[in-house]
C-alpha cells in the first residue's frame, strides 16, 4: 500500500519518533507499505522555518536526503494534483493539507496523518 505522510508525520518519523503513535509505527515499518513524502512538506517546511515556527524547525534539504536514503518516495507536485483542490470541502483550511490530499486521491495513495480535522474528510486518508 503507497502511504503520502502528513508533514508532521514526516516530521516526527525522521526527528521524534516517540511522539508517533503505535498504529503510525506499524504502518511505517509494514514491509508493504510504500512510503512516500511530498514536495509540498518540503515547501512548507521551508516557508514555516522562515517564518520563525519553533515546530518547523528541520533542514528540509538534510530531511529530504535523510527520507530518500532511507527508502521513500518523493512525489512532486503537479497541475492535476492543484486543480483537484477544487474537490474538497472547505472543512480544513491548511493549503498544504489540501494539496496533499489532493495528491493521495489523484495518485491511489492514502493520506497518512495525526491531523483530526483533516481525517474527517471522505476518501484516501487515514489518522493515526
Amino acid at each position: 500500500m503507497k502511504l503520502l505522510l502528513d508533514t508532521h508525520l514526516l516530521l516526527w518519523a525522521a526527528h521524534d519518533p516517540k511522539r508517533l503513535t503505535k498504529a503510525a509505527r506499524a504502518l511505517l515499518e509494514n514491509s508493504d507499505s510504500e512510503l512516500v513524502f511530498s514536495a509540498a512538506s518540503l515547501w512548507e517546511l521551508t516557508i514555516k522555518q522562515s517564518l520563525g515556527r519553533q515546530d518547523f524547525r528541520v533542514d528540509a534539504r538534510r530531511l529530504r536526503r535523510g527520507l530518500l536514503d532511507n527508502g521513500y518516495a518523493e512525489l512532486p507536485i503537479t497541475s492535476e494534483h492543484a486543480i483537484n483542490t477544487d474537490q474538497l470541502a472547505h472543512t480544513h483550511k491548511d493549503p498544504f493539507d489540501r494539496i496533499l490530499l489532493a495528491q493521495a486521491m489523484v495518485e491511489g495513495m492514502t493520506l497518512v496523518t495525526n491531523d483530526r480535522k483533516l481525517a474527517t474528510y471522505p476518501g484516501p486518508v487515514r489518522n493515526v
